[in-house]
Parts: C-alpha cells; structure tokens; sequence
C-alpha cells in the first residue's frame, strides 16, 4: 500500500508550482510550504525509525527551519522512495522500534508514513487545485487504523476535533472528517 500510496503522493508533489507555496491549506496551521516544511522535517525521522537507526540530530523543531530552500521535491521524492524501500525489506515491519524517545511497533510507523502521505497529501491537492486518486484499499487501511489512534492523536494536537460526515460518505471523506477536516473544502 505504501508504493500505491507514496506514486500518487510523488506525483502531486512534483506538479506544485513556486507560486502555489504560500497557498493556504485545509490543514490550517500551515500553507503549502509550512506543510511541505513539516513533511521534510518528519521524514527522516520515520526513515531512521523503519530503518532502525538513531534519530537525526534535532537542530530545534520544525518552526525552526526552512527545509523548502533549494530542491525541496529531489530530496522530499528521495525521502518518500527511500521508506517505499525500506518498507519492502523483509522484517521490517516486524517487531518494535525507536521513534524518537518512544519504542513503537514497526507497523504503526509504517501507519504513520501511510497516513502523512495520504491526509497530507490531500491537504496539498486541494490546496493547488489538484487531483488526488487515494486507492480505495489504501483509504480504508488508514481510515482503520486512524479510528484506532484518533483520541491519542487528537490529545497531542496531530488532529483536530471531528468533522461532521455522512456514516454513507465515501471512505476518504470519512477519513478526511475524522482527522478534523472538511472533505468539501476548497481554496
């Protein structure tokens, strides 16, 4: 599910353009660049984790740096294969391992990435007028596993409070919904 998941993210990544980075997205906490800021920061973060490696040196926290300078698609594109890579390895996703301070099971970072590329993804979509094909498979996965996790995610301000959504709404909608956003909206 991630190569599925990480084609289409790749694909939307590579089609935002320099005007489109202070474009406001439905994340509301950032724009595109703050969200692309975010996504560079935290990569390497659940790479080293997958690939059981020490976290990267923390330089201060996302708000601290400017990772969209210079080739930010290269090296976000190079960070999305590279976990693609890991991932398909065997025993990787077998077992615990360290993200950051925290011991957690392999699979949930793997959750984790899925649902960055997934919910981020649309954020970035809808925030540059583009297209986001979610697999259906891929959708129901991370809507799953974000039911199980929400209240967690909700105390340590990942998510926002739910969203209003048809029980009959499409899997993607219902995910969009539950992380706090509005599946409707437009920029």
């Amino acid at each position: 599910m991630l190569e599925r998941a990480a084609r289409e993210f790749t694909g939307l990544l590579r089609a935002i353009e320099p005007a489109q980075l202070d474009n406001r997205t439905p994340c509301t906490e950032y724009d595109v660049r703050a969200l692309l800021n975010h996504l560079l920061y935290w990569a390497p973060w659940l790479a080293a984790a997958l690939r059981r490696e020490p976290a990267p040196a923390a330089t201060g926290g996302e708000q601290d740096v400017d990772l969209t300078q210079g080739d930010w698609l290269g090296e976000l594109c190079t960070l999305v294969d590279g976990i693609v890579d890991t991932c398909g390895r065997p025993g990787t996703l077998v077992g615990t391992t360290k993200f950051g301070d925290a011991e957690m099971p392999a699979e949930m970072i793997a959750g984790m990435v899925l649902t960055e590329w997934v919910v981020h993804g649309w954020d970035l979509a809808r925030a540059t007028g583009r297209p986001l094909t979610v697999d259906p498979e891929v959708a129901e996965a991370v809507f799953t596993s974000t039911q199980a996790t929400v209240e967690q995610a909700r105390e340590m301000k990942v998510f926002g409070p739910a969203v209003p959504c048809a029980d009959e709404a499409p899997v993607l909608d219902r995910l969009l919904a539950l992380t706090g956003r509005d599946p409707g909206w437009r920029a």
